[in-house]
Formats: C-alpha cells, sequence, structure tokens
C-alpha cells in the first residue's frame, strides 16, 4: 500500500501521490516524447528507456491520452542538466514517483528562489540537493 500522507514541510517537498496531486501538463510547459528526448541528447529511444528506468531521466504522462514524456527542461545543451541524476535516484530511494519528483522540481518555491529545476540549470545545486537529501530521510 501506497502512503499518501503529505510529507510537504519546512523541506518544502513533494507529498505523496493523492487527491491532490498537481497536474504536470499545466505546472510543466515543455515536454518531449522519447524519440525528441533521444534527439535532444543524441542518443536512441532505447537509450532513453533505459534512462528514465535508471533514474537518469525522469519521465511522466502530462495529460490524458498522451504517452509518457520527459520535461525538455531536464536537458540542456545537449545534456541532462548537471545534478538530476543524482537528485532523481535520491529522490527515488526516499519512496517518490518520477511525478512526485517532477512536481517538487517544477513548482516555485520563494525560498530558493525560483524551481529547483532553475536552480540547478543555473548551477545552483547545492540547496536543491541538501532539500532532497532532508525529504529522503
Amino acid at each position: 500500500m501506497t502512503d499518501t500522507t503529505p510529507t510537504s514541510g519546512p523541506t518544502g517537498g513533494p507529498t505523496h501521490a493523492g487527491a491532490g496531486a498537481p497536474d504536470l501538463g499545466e505546472l510543466i510547459p515543455d515536454w518531449l516524447d522519447w524519440k525528441a528526448a533521444g534527439v535532444a541528447l543524441g542518443v536512441s529511444v532505447s537509450k532513453i528507456r533505459q534512462l528514465i528506468r535508471e533514474h537518469h531521466l525522469a519521465a511522466a504522462v502530462p495529460r490524458e491520452g498522451a504517452g509518457q514524456q520527459v520535461p525538455a527542461e531536464l536537458i540542456m545543451d545537449g545534456e541532462i542538466v548537471k545534478g538530476v541524476p543524482g537528485l532523481l535516484t535520491l529522490l527515488h530511494d526516499g519512496a517518490y514517483d518520477d511525478r512526485e519528483i517532477l512536481a517538487w522540481l517544477f513548482t516555485p518555491d520563494d525560498t530558493l528562489p525560483g524551481r529547483p529545476i532553475d536552480a540547478l540549470r543555473e548551477n545552483r545545486g547545492s540547496e536543491v540537493k541538501r532539500r532532497a537529501q532532508a525529504m529522503s530521510l
């Protein structure tokens, strides 16, 4: 049975999936299907599957009727954004799923400031990693 108890607190972490789960399609504006993600990274679709399975990339279904996709902002300059794979592994080890992690990464946080994904893309990942470590305890 999945724990649906909210885990958000001073760390600003995600809540485990439940009725109040955010709409990722609204929260994250740009998505890539696996083929487009492969083109952006210069790898095959099977490599994208592997990167998702190994928690180097996260994927979710952004809206009803769409297949599983990758947020475009996880990729920058032909590479996965620095810090994303470690963060995904850390949060998966803390029992968060891709949808919960993506919701947290793309939700604005005035204390950062900005969204965690913005901090990672701007090479300000130390605080994001610290918060993820606290959430995973």
